[in-house]
């Protein structure tokens, strides 16, 4: 799939993260055909970039189609493509699990592929998020913890516990599911990875796995821009946070690498990459 490209320069690459992001989200269909954008000033703001880099990045998605402007100060989603929905339910069930950092894009790569596919998407997040920070609450840590030990030893393997419940579900039924989560230490543990293949194809079904890479001055754009709270110590002391994971980390076994940094390929375009050599040639 996509190799790593070479880290660019922040000054030069901003208004390429911020179309990259909005490009995205149209894509992950989060941005609907028709939607009126946020003006400029607003956009400028909540990217905490400048007016520049977002009418320079305007620029590039009116270029490729994507936004349309109607005057000085409307821009509008060109998308109509959304509304079309294939099914492909191949004969044998697919499992796509994909990992990568926070920020990385891999729920918006998962979004892209269950628009293509109509395949069961399956977000950590979506699924578990408000019963852990419930969760949290009760054992008297803060909801937004995601570093102490009693996350860490106690909730976290649960979270992963009923997101493989919930695929094996799907795939019993014959419905192929996208896996979208961090995987960082299930990737890292061979036993795992053995296990988690073995167990879907005891169900008949094909495992792929696939790591987002994304460079860190992006992957810190997308962060900050999400205002998520469980993000906040992250963004408290990035340069520690960056010093505690390895960006260059890859899974040790097979897998697919999707490049969603600035100077990577349209993540839409790796999406349909990708779904081929999942589907391997085979007929849906």
């Amino acid at each position: 799939m996509s190799t790593d490209g070479p880290a660019l320069d922040r000054s030069s690459a901003l208004h390429k993260q911020v179309a990259r992001h909005i490009r995205n989200d149209i894509e992950a269909g989060v941005l609907r055909d028709g939607q009126v954008l946020p003006s400029t000033r607003e956009l400028a703001a909540r990217w905490e970039v400048s007016v520049f880099t977002i009418s320079e990045a305007m620029k590039l998605l009116t270029d490729e189609g994507l936004v349309e402007s109607q005057s000085r100060s409307k821009r509008v989603v060109r998308a109509p493509d959304q509304a079309r929905h294939d099914r492909i339910r191949p004969r044998t069930p697919h499992v796509v699990l994909i990992g990568g950092y926070a920020g990385s894009g891999k729920s918006e790569l998962g979004r892209i592929l269950a628009r293509e596919t109509s395949w069961a998407i399956l977000d950590k997040d979506t699924m578990t998020r408000p019963v852990i920070e419930a969760a949290l609450e009760v054992i008297g840590e803060s909801p937004n913890d995601r570093e102490s030990e009693a996350y860490v030893n106690l909730i976290r393997p649960r979270e992963y516990e009923s997101l493989m419940a919930a695929a094996h579900e799907n795939v019993s039924c014959g419905t192929s599911a996208i896996l979208s989560a961090p995987f960082i230490r299930e990737f890292q543990d061979d036993a795992w990875v053995s296990r988690t293949l073995a167990s879907f194809t005891d169900l008949g079904a094909k495992t792929t796995l696939v790591w987002v890479y994304c460079d860190a001055d992006t992957m810190h754009m997308y962060i900050r821009h999400r205002g998520a709270a469980r993000d906040a110590a992250k963004l408290a002391d990035w340069p520690g946070y960056l010093s505690s994971i390895d960006i260059d980390f890859r899974p040790p076994e097979p897998y697919v690498l999707i490049n969603n940094s600035a100077s990577g390929l349209p993540l839409q375009q790796q999406a349909k990459d990708l779904l081929s050599t999942v589907l391997g040639g085979e007929s849906p």
